[in-house]
């Protein structure tokens, strides 16, 4: 899947998969040792998340159900947890550094293409 940022015309990703079941959204990225650049993981559903077990830092940007960026974590590190985000419903996970090279803010639309 790609991930576009409608606001300013940036990709954001193009290569994204999807986790939407209960083993899925356990795994997570925990079978991963990196994310190359272009790479990413949507959680759905998904409005909370931990970086326990985890060998690198990411950027994680909360999606309300319209995929309009609700609150945004630069450089989570391991072993965190994220702030419970009410009004979100998915999580994209991203390499760090790419909130920054996309210039995504808080109420940028995402367009997810498959």
């Amino acid at each position: 899947m790609k991930v576009i940022n409608t606001s300013n015309q940036k990709t954001v990703a193009d290569n994204v998969k999807v986790a939407n079941n209960s083993i899925s959204r356990f795994i997570g990225l925990l079978n991963r040792s990196h994310l190359e650049e272009g790479e990413g993981l949507l959680i759905i559903p998904c409005n909370s998340i931990h970086s326990f077990f985890m060998r690198f830092n990411f950027d994680a940007v909360f999606l309300d159900k319209s995929n309009k960026v609700k609150f945004l974590i630069k450089n989570m590190t391991p072993c965190k947890v994220s702030p419970v985000i009410f009004s979100a419903h998915s999580v994209l996970e991203l390499p760090a550094g790419t909130i920054e090279r996309s210039k995504i803010n808080i109420d940028d639309a995402l367009e997810l293409c498959e």
